[in-house]
């Protein structure tokens, strides 16, 4: 295995190189910097983990007076670490962990065995992903174990490590969450059940007469908040965009978007009590229940909510379908059309549907279903693009601009809605080229 240092040598070189002494950076080298600096961030934390876990090592408890901590004049290995690199015990105690988890294992019989977590100890040492991303694949696949055995848990490891590498620890978490329910699905229904325990709802009035709502719900009853106030705030914003006087009656009220979302909710408690607003603007929203048919029938597996990270059971899902406003994610059969080809140009409400189950949202970013507007990949005037699957994808108003002004191109790989999608940067962004995928493909699990 390389030293760390070396490679942290090596991109040093590369920052002088794009950063010359006492300049300030181009313009065009700061994506180049941010990547680099990012790369030493990640193997520094390689670098560190391994330290302390054999930090921890020397100073466990067995040691007594000859702790390498209490020599030093600590009470712990996670408190000369915090204190030494001038961070919290949780974050010391993370880079043990992970120090822990990725460094080989001394057999019994002096043989050095691989690290318990190879994937991620191979990922973290070619500063792939860094300590965080790490810790939280280390911490869920620990916790699910004994459960899955360990050859899912291999297979998972091996998953998560190859999505993780590009992505947020926020984006990162949503997909781990769904690796848990498929790793351990007799666990999510306890899990659902603790959540459903402890929904709540406080309502307080402050002395300035202001009203507090505090307000924590499961899944299977937040979902169709979530997803009325989302198509509410969407659909104001979309009018706004498409009307000039509405865009400025919005910029002189200034609203943010909490305050949208809380007008929302108040626009939706008027019209049930009285009825005075006749169209709540939710543009036909639904609440989505993705389940497959064998797991709906046998009541084992679980369930996913659009817009949602946590996964729900099989019960839960049985009686979201069977309330209003929520449907089972069942596409296409004899009723429906899901390929228009050029005889319209807008994509119908099936399709959507259909480019939902495929995208899960935008496409290029991952935001929810509710903030996105089908596209036509091929322009329907310029390019003579069909209105079919094939040619459509889910984008944020963000990541279409993004798209379309900085030279992406979009290719799916058949028409179906289990087809491959990918984004392919402009020479600037990668002048290779090389083709990043998108979609659920990179912001769910593939189980």
């Amino acid at each position: 295995m390389r030293n760390p240092l070396d490679e942290i040598h090596d991109i040093v070189e590369d920052v002088r190189a794009a950063w010359p002494a006492g300049d300030s950076p181009r313009r065009e080298d700061l994506a180049r910097l941010n990547d680099a600096l990012g790369r030493a961030r990640r193997v520094i934390d390689s670098a560190q983990s391994r330290i302390a876990a054999e930090i921890a090592r020397e100073s466990r408890p067995e040691l007594g007076r000859d702790s390498l901590a209490k020599e030093l004049g600590y009470r712990s290995p996670t408190a000369m670490l915090a204190a030494t690199l001038g961070t919290t015990n949780g974050e010391a105690a993370r880079l043990v962990q992970v120090g822990e988890a990725t460094a080989p294992r001394q057999m019994f019989s002096g043989e050095q065995a691989p690290a318990r977590h190879p994937h991620v100890a191979d990922a973290l040492a070619g500063g792939a992903i860094g300590a965080a991303t790490a810790s939280a694949i280390i911490t869920m696949l620990d916790r699910v174990a004994l459960r899955a055995g360990p050859d899912a848990v291999y297979r998972a490891e091996q998953t998560l490590v190859a999505q993780a590498p590009g992505l947020s620890i926020d984006q990162l978490a949503r997909i781990i969450t769904r690796a848990e329910a498929w790793l351990d699905p007799d666990g999510v229904a306890p899990r659902e059940d603790e959540l459903r325990s402890e929904r709540s709802l406080h309502i307080r009035e402050e002395r300035s007469g202001m009203l507090v709502f505090t307000l924590r719900v499961d899944p299977e009853h937040g979902a169709p908040v979530k997803t009325a106030i989302e198509a509410i705030v969407t659909a104001e914003l979309r009018a706004a965009h498409d009307d000039p006087d509405a865009a400025q009656s919005m910029d002189a009220v200034r609203r943010t978007i909490p305050q949208m979302q809380a007008d929302a909710l108040t626009l939706i408690a008027e019209h049930v009590l009285g009825c005075t607003h006749r169209d709540v603007p939710v543009q036909g929203a639904t609440v989505v229940v993705r389940i497959t048919l064998q797991d709906l029938v046998d009541g084992t597996g679980h369930a996913t909510i659009d817009g949602v990270a946590a996964p729900v059971s099989a019960a839960t899902a049985r009686r979201m379908a069977a309330g209003g406003g929520v449907i089972p994610c069942v596409l296409g059969g004899d009723s429906e059309v899901l390929d228009f080809g050029r005889t319209r140009r807008l994509f119908s409400a099936a399709q959507r549907l259909a480019l939902v189950e495929r995208d899960g949202g935008c496409a290029m970013c991952g935001a929810p279903p509710g903030h996105t507007k089908v596209h036509h990949i091929r322009w329907w005037a310029r390019d003579a693009g069909p209105t079919d699957l094939a040619n459509g994808i889910l984008l944020c108003e963000s990541c279409h601009h993004r798209i379309h002004d900085n030279g992406w191109e979009i290719r799916i790989d058949g028409p179906g809605v289990t087809a491959p999608v990918w984004f392919i940067p402009p020479t600037h962004v990668d002048f290779d080229r090389t083709p990043r995928r998108g979609a659920r493909g990179r912001y769910d699990y593939a189980a």
